[in-house]
């Protein structure tokens, strides 16, 4: 009896628990992958920082358990406005951080670092925090909020300058100052980092928007003037005579030659031609091991790969862990384990539909979608990337890949995907039942008036003997 209580109570607590559950078996199964495929890719992390790799994988649990807490809290905020409300100070929370790592000075207890010739990642109170990956999260919750502003007309500071400034009641200048000046100054502070991050945070502010209700028409010009803002900081990196690692956006002229002239065909001609020894060898060596070997991690995997633990790529790639963890499951899992992973996250992106459709309020879509979008969309470049179907980005793979700031954001991604999943789950159960039979009845249910015709025939009869009535017939014995 006691095992069947706590079987009860363990099938009375997942039955109770709200949100959807295809997303919470999701955010669970991507978390238990992640700490199997690190503890198993991660024997070059362990020798740079000349730690264990329990080490390692203590470390990843402690962020495992701190980003399911933090799932937690977000899954039990019951009200969409305090979202709302915050979601607000998301443009101002990625401007500030961008500001800091463009002036390369400290401000307050917060720290700009210089990690692998770029700026993109700062220090607070000794925790690294890539500000690249607020930026992501903290534009797709501010752009749900500004596109909902504008379209139910809530811009409070607008409304107020419009009281004594006319320009201010214009549609067109709120549109202007809400929503396509934010995205343009967060691209320009990307830019400084990072071309490809531009590019993909860029795509996904436009399609937070335009799922938004931003048609496509009205984003025909903003996405020109964007075409025109690359082109111009192009011009400015070309007039400039200071060295690459000093212009104003360094890692852009990097960028167009790993899209133009410096190709893999021509690193490898390097290769053979170069003597070893040699500075310029080495450079086309580092660059063309890494998505050469993710390759070869991918072919030598087969179809149910090697076994956990078996990877021999993990010593040739040093991120493998971040970068090329696609790879590193297909090599240990096979092409079966590869399509699983693929599997959640078209899963996710099946249910993040299915909450927005039954969603009422207009801020809880456009923020699922636009997070929904965000996660698959990363998982979709990684895991193109590794399989050589375009440049490298540096994007990793969504609640699996090692990198703390990385995991914590996408784990209040899909806090707030739970938590908004539950007003659409309670649609669905209002909807559900106030949906007609599929086969309509008169009144009660034949079975149950046949029952209800049998109690009133048993009331009636006599309950002793003397109360049989005479009808008559003679006893059968008597004859």
């Amino acid at each position: 009896m006691t095992e069947e209580k706590k079987k009860n109570n363990l099938w009375n607590f997942l039955d109770n628990l709200e949100g959807d559950k295809v997303v919470w078996m999701i955010v669970l199964l991507l978390m238990l992958i992640s700490i199997v495929a690190i503890f198993s890719s991660t024997s070059q992390l362990a020798l740079q920082k000349g730690t264990s790799r329990m080490n390692i994988i203590t470390q990843q649990m402690i962020i495992t358990l701190l980003s399911l807490g933090l799932i937690v809290i977000c899954y039990n905020i019951r009200s969409i406005g305090f979202f709302r409300v915050f979601s607000q100070f998301g443009y101002a929370l990625s401007m500030f951080l961008l500001l800091i790592l463009a002036s390369h000075k400290p401000v307050g207890p917060i720290k700009p670092l210089f990690i692998n010739s770029a700026w993109r990642i700062v220090s607070i109170g000794g925790f690294q925090v890539h500000v690249f990956e607020v930026v992501k999260i903290a534009m797709v919750m501010y752009l749900a909020w500004a596109v909902n502003a504008y379209r139910n007309d809530k811009f409070m500071i607008a409304n107020l300058l419009a009281k004594k400034y006319s320009f201010w009641s214009k549609p067109l200048t709120k549109k202007i100052v809400y929503i396509y000046l934010p995205i343009f100054t967060v691209c320009l502070g990307i830019m400084v980092g990072s071309l490809s991050s531009t590019i993909f945070i860029g795509g996904i502010m436009f399609i937070t928007i335009l799922i938004g209700g931003i048609s496509v028409k009205e984003l025909i010009l903003p996405g020109l003037i964007a075409v025109g803002l690359l082109l111009g900081c192009i011009g400015i990196n070309s007039v400039s005579k200071k060295p690459s690692d000093q212009k104003p956006f360094p890692h852009l002229e990097s960028a167009m030659r790993r899209l133009s002239s410096d190709s893999t065909e021509k690193r490898i001609e390097t290769i053979r031609t170069a003597p070893q020894n040699s500075a310029e060898f080495q450079d086309a060596l580092d660059k063309l091991k890494q998505p050469v070997s993710a390759k070869i991690a991918i072919h030598e995997g087969g179809l149910i790969g090697k076994g956990p633990g078996r990877s021999t790529q993990r010593y040739v790639v040093p991120i493998m862990f971040e970068d090329y963890m696609f790879s590193f499951i297909v090599e240990e899992y096979g092409i079966l384990g590869g399509i699983f992973v693929i599997i959640l996250y078209i899963s996710l992106l099946a249910r993040g539909s299915i909450i927005v459709r039954n969603c009422d309020n207009h801020f809880a879509k456009t923020a699922v979608a636009g997070l929904v979008v965000l996660i698959t969309g990363q998982a979709m470049m990684h895991i193109m990337i590794n399989c050589d179907m375009g440049p490298l980005t540096g994007q990793t793979l969504p609640l699996i890949s090692h990198g703390n700031s990385s995991y914590i954001m996408f784990s209040i991604a899909f806090g707030i995907i739970l938590s908004i999943s539950k007003m659409a789950r309670r649609k669905i159960a209002r909807e559900a039942a106030k949906a007609a039979p599929l086969v309509e009845h008169d009144g009660k249910d034949e079975m149950e008036r046949t029952l209800d015709d049998l109690d009133v025939l048993e009331s009636s009869l006599p309950v002793h003997e003397n109360d049989i009535p005479d009808y008559g017939i003679d006893d059968h014995n008597n004859e």
